[in-house]
């Protein structure tokens, strides 16, 4: 009986542990900005909660009454959805060009996140590395 239990326990163990990967927390990216990422609705979003200097403004969007707002707290990870093991697609903003672009967020490893972004109809493609902060 005590075999059962702990067998059963063990697996409700790796369950639960396999089920709760994802990419929620914070991310540091390539120039130096973090993205936090948490659950939105059935999905999975992410923020601009901090810039290496000073936070710039928005002023590629391409609604003129965004663009005097600061890119922080900007939505740059957009309704993730599961594609596969450690993969979700969504839309990503960029406010560099103030263009948005089809997303494949991999999570790779618990501390390294692959985010690449294409322009629709297969558009030119560009991604980069985000290391995990938390």
């Amino acid at each position: 009986m005590k075999r059962i239990i702990l067998t059963a326990l063990a697996f409700t163990a790796l369950f639960i542990g396999g089920a709760s990967a994802d990419p929620v927390g914070e991310w540091r990216t390539a120039d130096g900005a973090t993205v936090r990422v948490k659950k939105c609705g059935s999905g999975l979003c992410g923020f601009v909660a901090s810039t290496r200097g000073a936070p710039g403004k928005d002023v590629r969007n391409p609604d003129p009454a965004k663009r005097g707002r600061s890119v922080l707290g900007i939505e740059v990870l957009i309704n993730l959805q599961p594609k596969g093991e450690k993969v979700w697609t969504g839309t990503t903003y960029n406010a560099e060009d103030g263009l948005l672009y089809n997303a494949t967020v991999t999570e790779q490893g618990e501390s390294a996140l692959q985010v690449k972004g294409c322009g629709s109809n297969g558009g030119v493609c560009g991604s980069e590395t985000w290391s995990r902060v938390r």
